[in-house]
């Protein structure tokens, strides 16, 4: 067995959290308290493959740097614990709080096994914490919520203030139904149906991770729209895992759509690029958001991975990590809100700029960067002027020359491409470099992007093993897992035809 620091060299993120041993996906119990983010995850404390879910446990205090704790939430006879949510009991409404200090109150799926009464059911289910996170206690009057249903689950929970009263309310899934249906409690311990939202757009897999929030429309407090977030898989824009959202109102009682293309049980795909996606790559997922985040901000994170490949990438003793942090916020563009997307950036103040070009001409072919723009860990800021060129962009992650190291990934890159003729920015990895270990791995994602005059404006963040792109301001994101050989490290300006500038390039390390 390798040790930590040996792992650390290739595969292993800087910037992004993996944990320190075994399987990790679902994020889930997103929660801030006290100045502490809690990253709660999908863990098998055991091994490095899907098995025994429990919650695993990460804390952070700038949402940059996060520090693996025991797992918190652990498996056991009766049951796996499931994805759910995590909430600040201000009020003790659940009664769980000690010495007037408001307990943590996680709300998640209790996965019956055959050795429970309940065998097969999915219900939910309370644990609660009164040291800030550190331990945690399941309720002795579990499940809170059963629908008598196998595939019911990833409740997320928030405390709504509205005309139809102040109330928690949990949002959970029916999954292979399509359902997103909505309760609430004055308790967390008991629990009225409220309503149910679909099936509505994509559903060419189970609904999964759903998240209800408000947003300012362009800031404007005055002018807010909610965010249903919807997971499923397969059936995602860039094939097998996805994240869809859907925007429109919600009355404490039922959420209503105002982004609703296909409406039914059936899956549509001619429409596909017509829905809301949370991202256009093969490997964002689960995406939720954190519970009581400071100054109103709307913090999310996924699982950066894909069900169709999970459990076969590159491992060697761990397996899967976090995408960033993003902040979400509803901008008017067109004369109705869409989503836009921030990394929080570990690079504005963990790096230095260690290269950069000013506006100049592109020369047709690919033109590589010298080695101080090289690298596995960097951020890319790039902005283009297609012009009359065919296609302009960036290579990146690029091997050894043909020779090199090995001959197998001989010319290995990932390629960041805007063609001017359909209007796509695209990310081709099916020669990144280790593509081979499943037959769904080898892709390229697509996303439809409005040049904003005349320009393409790209933010890209290399990590070890992914590549996340965010163009036009975070309006459209593509997030893949790559997995070049330690000499994939060179980066080059790409131009198809002659005609597109360069109007800057700065890169950080």
């Amino acid at each position: 067995m390798k040790t930590l620091t040996e792992l650390d060299c290739q595969y292993r993120p800087k910037w992004h959290y993996s944990a320190q041993r075994n399987w990790l996906n679902d994020p889930n119990g997103l929660v801030y308290s006290n100045g502490t983010y809690h990253l709660f995850y999908q863990h098998n404390p055991h091994g490095e493959e899907w098995g025994n879910m429990s919650w695993g446990h990460a804390t952070s205090t700038d949402l940059q740097h996060w520090d693996e704790q025991p797992v918190a939430i652990a498996c056991d006879e009766q049951e796996a614990i499931f994805s759910g949510s995590a909430v600040v009991d201000v009020h003790n409404t659940s009664g769980f709080g000690a010495g007037g200090v408001p307990p943590l109150v996680a709300i998640y799926t209790s996965a019956y096994s055959p050795a429970s009464p309940l065998a097969g059911r999915q219900a939910q289910s309370l644990a609660y914490s009164t040291d800030d996170g550190a331990t945690w206690t399941k309720y002795a009057g579990n499940p809170v919520l059963d629908r008598a249903s196998a595939d019911f689950r990833d409740p997320k929970v928030f405390w709504h203030d509205g005309a139809a009263g102040s109330y928690w309310v949990m949002v959970a899934v029916e999954a292979v139904h399509h359902e997103v249906v909505l309760y609430k409690s004055a308790d967390l311990l008991t629990w009225e149906y409220l309503s149910t939202f679909g099936p509505a757009n994509a559903t060419g897999g189970v609904w999964e991770c759903p998240d209800l929030f408000e947003l300012p429309v362009d800031g404007d407090a005055s002018n807010t729209r909610w965010v249903l977030v919807v997971n499923l898989s397969p059936g995602g824009i860039a094939g097998g895992s996805g994240g869809q959202y859907f925007i429109g109102t919600f009355d404490g009682v039922t959420f209503h759509s105002e982004t609703t293309v296909t409406d039914g049980v059936q899956a549509d795909d001619s429409r596909m690029a017509d829905y809301g996606w949370l991202d256009w790559g093969r490997d964002y997922y689960a995406a939720v958001s954190f519970s009581n985040a400071p100054d109103g901000r709307r913090l999310m994170i996924g699982w950066m991975n894909n069900w169709q490949y999970a459990a076969s990438t590159p491992s060697d003793g761990w397996r899967s990590a976090m995408s960033l942090v993003r902040e979400v916020r509803l901008v008017c563009r067109g004369g109705r809100p869409v989503l836009v997307q921030e990394a929080v950036d570990p690079f504005h103040t963990h790096a230095t700029e260690v290269f950069a070009l000013d506006r100049q001409p592109l020369a047709d072919g690919v033109t590589w960067l010298p080695a101080e723009a090289s690298g596995d860990v960097l951020r890319i800021d790039a902005e283009f002027e297609p012009g009359a060129a065919g296609r302009v962009g960036l290579v990146l992650r690029a091997g050894s020359e043909p020779g090199g190291e090995s001959a197998d990934l001989a010319g290995a890159r990932t390629v960041l491409a805007y063609d001017c003729r359909t209007a796509e920015l695209s990310l081709d990895r099916t020669e990144s470099g280790n593509v081979g270990f499943h037959e769904s791995f080898p892709s390229v994602e697509r996303v439809a992007v409005a040049l904003e005059d005349g320009r393409l404006r790209l933010r890209v963040f290399l990590d070890r093993c992914s590549v996340e792109v965010f163009a036009q301001d975070g309006l459209a994101t593509i997030t893949d897992l790559v997995f070049p050989a330690n000499s994939g490290t060179a980066v080059g300006l790409l131009a198809e035809g002659e005609g597109g500038t360069l109007a800057g390039l700065a890169v950080l390390a």
